[in-house]
C-alpha cells in the first residue's frame, strides 16, 4: 500500500515536467487547474484559443509592464526580486506577489492558487524548466491564453469580448492596460467596469507599456 502511495505522488511530481515538454508544440492549447476545477464543478467557461500573432501586441507590453518587467532577461525566476520576499517574511512584513510569468504560468497548469510555501516550493523549478523547455514567445502565448479575467474568463481572446465586445486583436493601448492590471486580482477587479483606483494604475502602465520596446525584445524578434 505504501509503495502504491509513494510512487502515486512520484507521478503526479513528474506528470508536469513532461507535459512541459508536450506543450512545445504549437497546436496544443493547455488548459488550467481552475478551467478543470470550472469543468468538475460542472460550471463551464469560455476560453477562445489565439495565437500570439492575434493579440494586440499593446496587450503583452502592458502585462509585461504590470506583470514581469524583466520577463526578457531571467531564467523563469526573478532572484533578486525572490530574496527581498523572503527577507520581508522573515521581518514579518507585508509583502507582495514576487511572482514571475513563468511562475504564474505553472502555477495556473499545474498547481492550486492559494499562497502557501508548499506550493512556492513547487512552483519555482517548474517554473524554471517551464522558462528554459519553452521559447519566451510560446511561454507567453500560453499564459495570455489560461489567465483568469473574470469568473469563468479565461485567456485574453475571452476576456476581450467579455470587457470590451473587441477581438484580442482590436484592443487599444488603455484597454489592454486596464486588462493587465486587473489580472492580481480579477474576480474583484472588473476591467470592463474599473474604478478610480484601477483606472489610475492603468495609466501608470499604459505609460510604461509606450517605453517597453527594449523589454519585449524577446517576443517579437
Amino acid at each position: 500500500m505504501l509503495k502504491r502511495i509513494v510512487l502515486a505522488v512520484l507521478i503526479l511530481l513528474i506528470l508536469p515536467y513532461a507535459l512541459i515538454f508536450f506543450y512545445l508544440l504549437p497546436f496544443i492549447h493547455p488548459v488550467s487547474t481552475l478551467m478543470l476545477r470550472d469543468l468538475v464543478l460542472l460550471r463551464g467557461y469560455d476560453r477562445q484559443w489565439v495565437s500570439l500573432d492575434k493579440i494586440a501586441p499593446v496587450v503583452v507590453q502592458s502585462v509585461m509592464m504590470s506583470e514581469d518587467g524583466q520577463y526578457c532577461f531571467h531564467g523563469g525566476v526573478d532572484w533578486a526580486e525572490m530574496r527581498m520576499l523572503v527577507e520581508d517574511t522573515l521581518k514579518g512584513q507585508a509583502t507582495r506577489g514576487g511572482s514571475t510569468i513563468p511562475m504564474q504560468t505553472a502555477k495556473n497548469l499545474f498547481l492550486w492558487n492559494s499562497r502557501s510555501f508548499v506550493r512556492k516550493a513547487l512552483e519555482l523549478p517548474l517554473a524554471v524548466t517551464t522558462d528554459f523547455v519553452l521559447s519566451k514567445r510560446r511561454l507567453m502565448e500560453i499564459y495570455l491564453n489560461i489567465a483568469e479575467w473574470g469568473p469563468g474568463i479565461y485567456g485574453i481572446e475571452a476576456a476581450a469580448q467579455h470587457h470590451f465586445k473587441v477581438p484580442a486583436s482590436k484592443l487599444t493601448r488603455r484597454q489592454a492596460s486596464l486588462l493587465a492590471v486587473s489580472l492580481p486580482n480579477p474576480i474583484d477587479r472588473n476591467a470592463g467596469k474599473p474604478g478610480r483606483g484601477l483606472r489610475r494604475l492603468a495609466g501608470v502602465i499604459e505609460r510604461r507599456a509606450q517605453r517597453a520596446g527594449d523589454y519585449i525584445k524577446c517576443i517579437y524578434d
